[in-house]
C-alpha cells in the first residue's frame, strides 16, 4: 500500500482556480486536509484557464509555493487538483518536500478510516491501480537490457519487476473482493427473501448520514465531525417501519471522488444500487449544499442507482431557521424531509414518508409463465425477485415474486414478449390467483 505521511504534517496548500470555480471547492479541500491529520499552514491560489504540462500551474507560482514550503517549514505540498506523475515529480523536484494530490491524499484518508477487512481490501486495490500510473524508474544502479560482453544488464529492470508484482497483486485482491461481492449479493438475496425491503442513506461526506443511522437504528456507527468517519457499510433492521425494514449506512461522497475508489468501492456500493429506496442526507446548513447535492447524485447515476426512488434529507436543520416536516401533503408524496439527526426533530414524518413510499412500490404476486418464457423467469431468478416456485401441468411456470415496481416497470419498457408478459401480469391491477 502507499506511504502514509506521518500526523501532524504542516502542508501548505496549492490550489489551481479555473473559470466556474467556486469557494466550496477551497472549503472541501481545506476539510479533507484537516480530515488527513495534517495542518494547512498556507494557502497558494493559482489562477489558470488551462493545466500546465509541466507543473500544472505556472512557473511564479511554483517559486511562490517553495518560499511558502521555506518560511512555513512545511514538509508536504497538498495540491487540490489530480496531478500527472510528471506534475508531480516535477513540483517535488522543485519544493523537495512530499507532493500529494487531490487522487493521493482522499486514498490516504480512507487507508487511515478502513477497519474491516472488506475495506482494507477496497483501500489497497485502490492505492494500487492509483500506484501503477506512478511507477518510475528510480534505481540507477540497474541499467537496460543491452548487447555486448559485459554490457548485458539484469533480465527484467526493478521497474519491470514491480509493475508484475502490483500486477499480480491487483488480480489477487480483486479475487477476493469477488468473494465478497458473491456474499453480499447472497446477504441481499437473502433478506429480499426474508421480505425485508432495504432503504440506504447515501449523501456528502460529513452531512450526517451515521449521526441519522444511530438516531433511527439505535447504532452506534462512528459519527465524528470528519470527513469519512466511516467507510464500512452497515446494515441495522430499522424500527417502526410496518413489516420490517433494514437501513444500510453506505460511504460518503465528495466531488470528483477518485474513479479507483469507484471501482473499489463496487460491493460497498452496490447496497445503494440495490436498495428500494435511497435517503440522500444533506446538510441544510451547507452554503453549498446545492453543488453537494448534484456530486452525490452525479455518482449515484454513475454507480446505476438512479432509477431508484429517493427522498433528499435535508438535514442539520437546527443550525438553520427550517421547520421540520416534509415537503408533500402526503407522506406518500413526498420527495423531501428537513430533519436535525441530533435533536430528533421530523424523524417521526421521515419514517411515515418512508413507510409509504415502501408500501406503495413493491409488487408481491403470483404470476403465471409458459415455456417459452425461460428468458423471463432466468432474469427474475438472478434479480432475486422469486420467493416460491411451482410447476404447472402445461409445462410452465407458477411464481411468486416480490420486486420493487420500478424494476418491473423498467421490463416492461424493453419490449417484445418479456414485456408484454410483465406488462399484463406483474403490473395489471388483478393478481393472479393460485391455489
Amino acid at each position: 500500500m502507499i506511504e502514509r505521511a506521518a500526523r501532524g504534517d504542516r502542508a501548505v496548500i496549492l490550489h489551481p482556480v479555473f473559470p466556474g470555480t467556486g469557494p466550496e471547492a477551497l472549503d472541501e479541500f481545506t476539510e479533507l486536509t484537516r480530515s488527513a491529520g495534517a495542518e494547512a499552514v498556507a494557502i497558494v491560489t493559482a489562477p489558470r484557464d488551462r493545466p500546465d504540462a509541466k507543473y500544472f500551474v505556472g512557473s511564479g507560482k511554483i517559486d511562490e509555493l517553495v518560499d511558502a514550503v521555506e518560511a512555513f517549514e512545511a514538509n508536504v505540498v497538498l495540491v487540490s487538483r489530480p496531478l500527472s506523475p510528471v506534475q508531480e515529480r516535477n513540483i517535488e523536484k522543485r519544493c523537495k518536500v512530499q507532493v500529494l494530490d487531490r487522487t493521493t491524499l482522499i486514498l490516504d484518508i480512507f487507508a487511515q478510516r478502513a477497519r474491516s477487512h472488506e475495506g482494507k481490501l477496497q483501500v489497497e486495490l485502490a492505492q494500487l491501480r492509483h500506484l501503477t500510473t506512478r511507477l518510475v524508474r528510480g534505481w540507477t544502479h540497474l541499467e537496460r537490457q543491452k548487447g555486448g560482453i559485459g554490457l548485458r544488464g539484469p533480465g527484467e529492470t526493478q521497474l519491470e519487476t514491480d509493475r508484475r508484482l502490483v500486477a499480480q497483486r491487483i488480480r489477487h485482491l480483486n479475487d477476493r473482493l469477488e468473494k465478497v461481492h458473491r456474499q453480499r449479493e447472497q446477504g441481499r438475496r437473502q433478506r429480499r427473501r426474508g421480505d425485508a425491503p432495504t432503504v440506504a442513506l447515501v449523501g456528502y461526506t460529513n452531512a450526517g448520514k451515521s449521526t441519522l443511522f444511530n438516531t433511527l437504528t439505535r447504532a452506534d456507527v462512528d459519527a465524528r465531525d470528519m470527513q469519512f468517519a466511516t467507510l464500512d457499510p452497515t446494515v441495522r433492521r430499522l424500527p417502526g417501519i410496518t413489516g420490517g425494514a433494514l437501513l444500510a449506512d453506505t460511504v460518503g461522497f465528495v466531488s470528483e471522488l477518485p474513479h479507483e475508489l469507484i471501482a473499489a468501492f463496487r460491493a460497498t456500493l452496490l447496497e445503494a444500487r440495490e436498495a428500494d429506496l435511497l435517503l440522500h442526507v444533506i446538510d441544510a446548513a451547507d452554503p453549498f449544499h446545492a453543488e453537494r447535492r448534484e456530486d452525490v447524485e452525479a455518482v449515484i447515476a454513475e454507480i446505476g442507482a438512479d432509477t431508484i426512488p429517493m427522498i433528499r434529507v435535508y438535514n442539520k436543520i437546527d443550525l438553520t431557521d427550517q421547520a421540520a416536516g416534509l415537503n408533500g401533503a402526503e407522506p406518500g408524496q413526498a420527495d423531501r424531509a428537513f430533519v436535525s439527526a441530533q435533536r430528533g426533530d421530523g424523524l417521526d414524518l421521515l419514517l411515515e414518508a418512508v413507510e409509504a413510499r415502501l408500501r406503495g412500490q413493491r409488487i408481491r404476486r403470483w404470476i403465471h409463465l409458459d415455456g417459452r418464457a425461460g428468458r423471463l423467469r432466468a432474469r427474475l431468478f438472478e434479480l432475486g425477485a422469486v420467493d416460491e416456485e411451482r410447476l404447472d401441468e402445461d409445462g410452465g411456470w407458477n411464481l411468486h415474486v416480490d420486486l420493487p415496481r420500478d424494476i418491473a416497470e423498467r421490463l416492461a419498457r424493453q419490449g417484445g414478449d418479456d414485456a408484454r408478459v410483465v406488462q399484463e401480469q406483474l403490473l395489471a391491477s388483478t393478481p393472479l390467483s393460485v391455489g
